[in-house]
């Protein structure tokens, strides 16, 4: 009986979600920018390009990938710590995360020099 109470309560449940993306670079050399990005407002029912563009977001700088030597494990280390403090910062404001997807955008052409890696972290609670 209370089984049935619970999922009834939760179908009526208002349920908020928010999008963290980390952006990291795989632009050889460290030239690239690698970043956590969020945004600070919401964009509900918008049409038109100037209406969905967003001006306040909160931009956390992580580290490249690559530097001149190649390969920075230490890099890869100290942005997984700096996402680690940001996932864990989320969970303590009440969010739960609900999902995570990345993926690997590169030319894939002839010297295949530019590139990032995105990861977008899925985050819900109940309003």
């Amino acid at each position: 009986m209370v089984i049935g109470f619970l999922s009834f309560t939760d179908a009526f449940a208002q349920v908020e979600y928010k999008i963290i993306t980390s952006v990291e670079s795989i632009v050889p050399n460290g030239l690239g920018r690698s970043r956590i990005v969020s945004a600070s407002e919401d964009k509900r029912n918008k049409s038109d390009r100037s209406d969905i563009r967003v001006k306040n977001f909160e931009e956390t700088k992580l580290l490249n990938f690559y530097n001149l030597g190649g390969i920075r494990f230490q890099n890869i280390a100290a942005n997984d710590a700096v996402l680690t403090s940001k996932i864990n910062a989320m969970i303590e404001e009440g969010w739960e995360l609900a999902f995570v997807t990345s993926a690997v955008e590169s030319e894939a052409g002839k010297g295949d020099g530019n590139g990032i890696f995105i990861t977008r972290f899925i985050f819900k609670r109940l309003k």
